[in-house]
């Protein structure tokens, strides 16, 4: 009986100690998969463990200029970093408000020739382009039942003051088709006020659809995806010879859309370089603007 007596507690003792072996052992693991996770984390982050800046997605679209030109046989590291940094330095004396193509415009520039010796437009924004120190974009109005358009160089060192009286996107890219539209559709006044706009407010898209006059047109447009056009009227062969043109696999050519685009990875460096410049800048323009209102008051 004393014997096994004995046994028992022995037993026991080797299977407590054995279970709080166990427990440490699975506390250990724990432990070390916390911080392996935490150092996976900051390593995802930043390996040195600082911050790391990330640029809103919508960055894209608000200030597509900054992408440098995706064609490899003109891409220059040294040059776009020295293109981005003069251009905020532009944005710093002059403020470049966001717009999009479909927006009602008025740009003032020097004009030695004008009596002023200022010009100031007022039109739609048809298309914008270029990449860096080169973008541009074309504002288009009717002056006296003529289709005027002006291309601007967006940081020309002669534009003064560019407004967006209107912020608005539309249902196409661009809006080149307004050159065969009816007229009141680029019709604009001179004296236009801008419309408010509520801070952090969403663009609102236009989804009107113009109407075109009838052909000849400056191009084909029955052969463009041109979604912001009311129905063409043509004769069917004209859709017909569309289809025959038409190059519906190109959507599918992914080395295609590479050669065209920047990659996602190269975007987020770039806008996260010029990010924090540019809330600082507007943060900037906002105090100078309450000054402006106290010391009227």
């Amino acid at each position: 009986m004393i014997l096994v007596g004995l046994a028992q507690s022995l037993f026991k003792r080797t299977a407590v100690s054995l279970s709080e072996t166990a427990t440490v052992q699975h506390s250990t693991e724990t432990s070390n998969e916390a911080r392996s996770k935490s150092v996976s984390t900051q390593k995802n982050g930043d390996e040195s463990g600082n911050t790391v800046v990330v640029a809103p997605p919508e960055f894209r679209f608000m200030y597509p200029e900054f992408l440098p030109d995706p064609t490899m046989e003109r891409r220059n590291r040294l040059r776009e970093k020295l293109e981005r940094m003069d251009m905020l330095q532009r944005r710093s004396i002059i403020e470049i408000p966001e717009f999009y193509t479909g927006s009602v415009m008025a740009v003032t520039v020097a004009d030695t020739n004008s009596p002023s010796k200022v010009a100031r437009f007022v039109g739609i924004c048809i298309q914008r382009g270029g990449s860096g120190l080169r973008a541009w974009f074309i504002l288009r109005n009717v002056v006296d039942k003529q289709g005027v358009e002006i291309l601007y160089e967006m940081y020309c060192p002669l534009i003064q003051k560019i407004e967006v009286l209107r912020l608005e996107r539309r249902l196409d890219e661009s809006l080149l088709y307004l050159r065969d539209a009816l007229p009141e559709y680029s019709t604009f006044p001179f004296d236009m006020e801008p419309e408010r706009r509520l801070n952090n407010s969403v663009v609102p898209l236009n989804p009107i659809k113009v109407k075109l006059r009838p052909r000849p047109w400056l191009e084909r447009w029955e052969r463009q995806d041109l979604q912001g056009v009311e129905n063409l009227n043509l004769p069917q062969r004209f859709y017909d010879r569309a289809k025959e043109v038409a190059k519906p696999w190109e959507k599918f050519d992914l080395m295609l859309q590479y050669r065209k685009t920047i990659p996602a990875e190269e975007q987020e460096k770039i806008f996260a370089e010029i990010h924090s410049q540019l809330q600082q800048q507007d943060f900037q323009r906002k105090m100078r603007r309450r000054r402006g209102l106290s010391n009227e008051q």
